[in-house]
């Protein structure tokens, strides 16, 4: 958008966001969509892949905590957006999700704790999609424009980037058959949502193939590696389309 004030400069600030808010984007979604996955994992008997998956939720919810508090400048400003819980808030609500959903993650990590570990999986969807949600009620038309398709195309890329991750881990028969179906639905969500060409597109396209494509651990970790890049590459290239507000 070209629109200008009569003072030559733009009707709208862009955001004043650093790297850090992009990268939590992409950390918070990942972690988010592997609680959520503990706890589905846990309920249909693949315990071990529920525990590595809480220990995902736990830290990635973690690093997203170091982020936020990163990009506010300190501890306290984090802390004061939890004074109160404003439901119409998507900041208020993202804020206080990240802040139950980590230590609930690990604590049914560390205890091995199934009720924590609901909790956590319950609030780990919202963790994933939130964001999208906040990026949507701007006044920001790249973001504006696209707020009923984010917090969706948000959820698929969160599923793609914890899929990918545990592409690169050792997994047993039966999870690797879990653990592809996720990269698979996720990426395929993820491209299809987009609905455009991009390099984060073309990454998770690429993964897509690679994934579907005959071969062992070698094939696996090309895979996660091409779909990590491009849930990270997805995160910045919506983050950047702020700037067609100037």
């Amino acid at each position: 958008m070209s629109e200008i004030s009569y003072y030559g400069r733009p009707l709208l600030k862009a955001p004043v966001w650093e790297w850090a808010v992009p990268t939590y984007f992409f950390v918070g979604g990942t972690a988010g969509a592997a609680m959520t996955l503990g706890m589905v994992a846990h309920n249909v008997g693949q315990r071990r892949l529920a525990e590595r998956c809480r220990w995902i939720g736990a830290i990635g919810g973690g690093i997203g905590s170091a982020l936020l508090i990163y990009d506010l400048g300190r501890m306290s400003r984090f802390l004061y957006m939890l004074r109160v819980f404003r439901p119409t808030s998507p900041m208020s609500v993202g804020s206080w999700v990240l802040t139950l959903a980590t230590p609930l993650s690990l604590g049914s990590a560390l205890f091995h704790n199934k009720p924590l570990g609901d909790a956590a999986g319950l609030l780990g969807m919202p963790l994933a999609t939130y964001t999208g949600v906040l990026l949507g009620v701007t006044a920001l038309p790249g973001w504006y424009e696209q707020r009923r398709k984010l917090p969706v195309l948000f959820a698929a890329s969160s599923l793609a980037s914890l899929g990918s991750l545990l592409e690169l881990m050792r997994n047993s028969p039966a999870e690797e058959r879990v653990v592809r179906r996720v990269a698979t639905v996720g990426r395929a969500a993820e491209v299809a949502i987009a609905g455009h060409v991009s390099a984060a597109t073309v990454l998770t396209a690429a993964s897509l193939l690679v994934s579907i494509l005959p071969g062992g651990k070698r094939k696996r970790i090309v895979a996660g590696v091409l779909g990590m890049a491009g849930s990270l590459a997805l995160r910045w290239e919506v983050f950047h389309s702020s700037q067609r507000c100037r």
